[in-house]
């Protein structure tokens, strides 16, 4: 029966009016600087973004360890079985829409007492005297048999069962995008993880030639001390310099230690198993074209919004099931079958039987359980569309975070790169000074240790350019939308299914 879907229509958000990442113009190129991970990078508005974006910073082991992540990491099989659970509850909803057919039969086997079974029972004659029986009465055993076929159809008159299908479908909907998240979220830890164990290393090495420099200058003055040509309070003070430096050491090689274990377990694989793939900042490329997604696009990409906007749909839906309660509700009933003693009287003349019975429930009272059930429905929308804007304004907020850190940390790589330079220009003066006689040995480490500090610099300011085009891509919504035609070409590639 075609009928009305109580309750509002939900209608797709629209994109922000005048939605925009900075109040100042953007520039079409980023500083440049002459080191790995400085070459400048030009934002391309309305560019389209790969599903496989950590492609482009062209390092086959990030991309292998990606996919091995995809395979493997357990979060992937858990959001594609909520997924598929949640579509599920959809199919089983939509079966309301048909008549319930269910069969039954009994059997029923019954011993009666001889005292009633029997024509000779014993009883009282009409004077009131009691006649006893002239023979034992013998019980009296029979079978009774029920066969049925019931059909039962509820209309979905008023759409209660067509809302409750629709809130249903987004919550299936939203479980898709989950998916869609958990994947990009996977990628962009294992690309992140990636980068910092080079850093990591970059940066261990540069504080093992501090220390090696410390220590050096720690020698010289221990035997100047001796000879009478430095004071105690010198030693001191570069012993103390040299345990500092020392103390950088252990927790760069915790982080290393454990970044690799956080790589390991996305990759699903356990700490005590090994990790063949290792990285250096070296053989990282940063991409030069940046795509820069057009404002009105941002909702439409992002996989986190799109999930609000389905739980918003999902409220939205509910309320028509909260009017739908309160709206008489019709039922429509049948059943035909047959009742006999012996199996072959069930449907024979006298055994078969039927009904049909319409019936209509109307509410009249109950203490304002569906009224406030509907309230609750409709403050339920209300938090869901204030969630929605809430995440809408993250998802802006979180791309103009991510364009302003591309901008600014080329600026500032630019500034450290020459920082380092002059501080490895200083340490070559050093050098010549302490080889022609015009300063000692100490003013050349120093110079040294100096410039291992602004190395170290240099690498932590490179890992973080790194950082910032992979928070861009997460930020953008991670081309998640030809995720469907990468695994279509891998399967025709590979002769299977792709999931």
């Amino acid at each position: 029966m075609a009928g009305c879907a109580v309750g509002p229509d939900f209608h797709k958000p629209t994109a922000p009016k005048d939605a925009g990442y900075t109040t100042k113009a953007l520039p079409e190129t980023t500083a440049s600087a002459e080191t790995i991970g400085g070459n400048a990078q030009r934002l391309v508005s309305g560019q389209d973004i790969p599903f496989k974006w950590w492609e482009t910073f062209g390092s086959p082991a990030i991309n292998s360890l990606v996919e091995q992540a995809f395979r493997a990491n357990p979060t992937i099989p858990a959001a594609q079985a909520a997924l598929r659970q949640a579509q599920e509850f959809v199919l089983a909803q939509g079966g309301y829409f048909y008549p319930t057919v269910s069969a039954e039969y009994d059997f029923e086997r019954q011993k009666l007492p001889g005292n009633i079974a029997t024509a000779n029972a014993p009883g009282l004659q009409g004077n009131g005297q009691f006649i006893a029986p002239s023979a034992p009465a013998e019980p009296l055993f029979y079978n009774f048999q029920t066969a049925q076929l019931t059909v039962g159809y509820t209309p979905d008159v008023f759409g209660a069962n067509r809302r409750k299908v629709e809130s249903l479908d987004a919550q299936a909907q939203m479980q898709r995008f989950e998916l869609e998240a958990t994947y990009l979220t996977l990628a962009s830890n294992v690309v992140a993880a990636a980068i910092q164990e080079a850093s990591t290393r970059a940066q261990i090495d540069a504080t093992k030639q501090i220390i090696a420099y410390n220590d050096k200058a720690l020698q010289i003055l221990k035997e100047k001390f001796k000879d009478g040509y430095a004071m105690r309070l010198d030693v001191a003070l570069q012993e103390a310099a040299l345990a500092q430096a020392q103390a950088l050491l252990p927790p760069l090689d915790k982080q290393l230690e454990q970044t690799r274990d956080l790589l390991r377990a996305l990759v699903g694989k356990l700490p005590n198993q090994e990790l063949e793939q290792t990285f250096e900042l070296s053989s990282l490329k940063l991409p030069q074209d940046l795509p820069l997604s057009l404002p009105s696009k941002i909702i439409e990409q992002r996989p986190d919004v799109r999930a609000a906007e389905e739980q918003m749909r999902s409220a939205n839906a509910q309320i028509g099931v909260a009017i739908a309660a309160m709206i008489p509700q019709f039922s429509i009933n049948g059943s035909v079958g047959g009742m006999a003693s012996p199996t072959s009287w069930l449907f024979r003349n006298g055994g078969p039987f039927w009904s049909l019975i319409g019936s209509a429930t109307q509410v009249v009272f109950d203490g304002g359980t569906l009224l406030h059930t509907k309230r609750a429905a409709d403050q339920a929308l209300l938090q869901a569309a204030a969630q929605y804007q809430e995440t809408v304004v993250t998802a802006y907020q979180n791309v103009a975070d991510s364009l302003h850190a591309v901008i600014s940390d080329a600026d500032a790589l630019a500034a450290t790169l020459k920082a380092e330079r002059a501080a490895r220009i200083a340490a070559d003066i050093a050098m010549e000074q302490m080889k022609d006689g015009f300063t000692d040995f100490l003013a050349e480490l120093a110079a040294e240790i100096s410039y291992q500090q602004a190395l170290l610099s240099l690498v932590q300011a490179q890992a973080t350019r790194f950082g910032d085009t992979v928070a861009l891509y997460q930020a953008l919504g991670g081309g998640w939308w030809h995720r469907e035609e990468d695994s279509k070409k891998i399967a025709q590639n590979t002769g299977t299914t792709g999931n």
